[in-house]
């Protein structure tokens, strides 16, 4: 009986945890992609703005996600509405 409780707690803690990395998933858009910015036509944008892309992917949530710098040369992880363009979240260190 209290091998059958510990697992019941085991499978709680699972799944609360579960939902809580899907509450912080970075949701950009639900549109279809192929109403999204093309992703070498986006990246050339950004690069004509000034940053500097280390990393670009696309996200869960259907995001457009850089690691790089912006033009004041700081570093930046920023997610894109890939749809149009849009800053939906941007982190600097």
């Amino acid at each position: 009986m209290k091998t059958l409780t510990t697992l019941g707690i085991v499978a709680a803690a699972t799944l609360l945890a579960a939902c809580s990395a899907e509450e912080t998933e970075t949701r950009c858009t639900t549109a279809s992609q192929t109403e999204w910015i093309d992703q070498e036509q986006f990246q050339s944008g950004l690069k004509e703005q000034g940053y500097e892309i280390n990393e670009f992917k696309v996200t869960p949530g259907s995001c457009y996600e850089i690691y790089g710098k912006n033009r004041a040369g700081e570093k930046v992880e920023i997610y894109f509405n890939p749809v149009d363009g849009s800053v939906v979240k941007q982190e600097k260190e």
